[in-house]
């Protein structure tokens, strides 16, 4: 049932590329689900409040703009040309549903054999990866994200934005498809972590999904 739900989450996430008013989509288990690594009240804030801000103040902000009629995908796109609360609640409102999809309360998920091939080549380990990305989101001054994303010719990478910027934006250095993202944004943890931003970075891989970032993986490299 978990796993339809995070599949029917995808969907309408991928929808949303399509067809703007923009909706904040299910989350794909209870506020609950992930105790022990991400607090029920932390999930409950998260969710209802602030990523339902970025929704509801993205939409206010394309109203009567050519943006109302563009996907999410071209919104991003041309971020460096958009007022601030275009680009700050289209990047918040994708990243969020990107950050849904790639937990989850299933135990010891693991990764495709494509995807773990892939790591092991570009990074040398799965544990050198993860602490890259562990480096990525501890390095981010102040609030922002932590990427695994795949270029244009197919190459994996990480990188980190700040703010609400994602490597779909025209704004960062590094370019690509987001196939899994850490919020290191202060309300993704700091109910349970405190300023221990770098335990939330190590408990995030006990709710880590892969089977769903295995799938962006091989969507990612089925457009190049």
């Amino acid at each position: 049932m978990k796993i339809l739900k995070i599949a029917a989450l995808s969907a309408v996430f991928a929808a949303q590329f399509a067809l703007a008013q923009f909706k904040q989509t299910p989350l794909p288990y209870a506020y609950n689900a992930l105790e022990g690594n991400i607090d029920a009240q932390t999930m409950e804030i998260h969710y209802s409040k602030h990523a339902a801000a970025y929704v509801a103040n993205l939409n206010k902000a394309i109203a009567g703009t050519p943006q109302e009629k563009e996907t999410l995908f071209q919104i991003l796109s041309n971020a460096s040309k958009l007022p601030a609360a275009v680009r700050n609640n289209a990047g918040g409102h994708y990243n969020h549903e990107l950050f849904w999809t790639v937990l989850t309360p299933q135990k010891n998920t693991q990764p495709s054999a494509k995807l773990v091939k892939a790591i092991t080549e570009t990074f040398g380990s799965m544990d050198a990866f993860k602490e890259k990305m562990a480096k990525a989101g501890a390095d981010r001054f102040g609030s922002g994200w932590a990427w695994l994303s795949v270029d244009k010719n197919g190459k994996l990478f990480v990188s980190s934005t700040p703010n609400q910027d994602n490597p779909l934006m025209d704004v960062v250095e590094e370019k690509g498809t987001p196939i899994f993202g850490i919020d290191v944004w202060e309300h993704a943890y700091y109910l349970k972590y405190q300023n221990k931003r770098a335990d939330y970075l190590t408990a995030i891989w006990n709710v880590t999904n892969w089977k769903e970032i295995s799938r962006r993986y091989d969507e990612a490299l089925s457009k190049k």
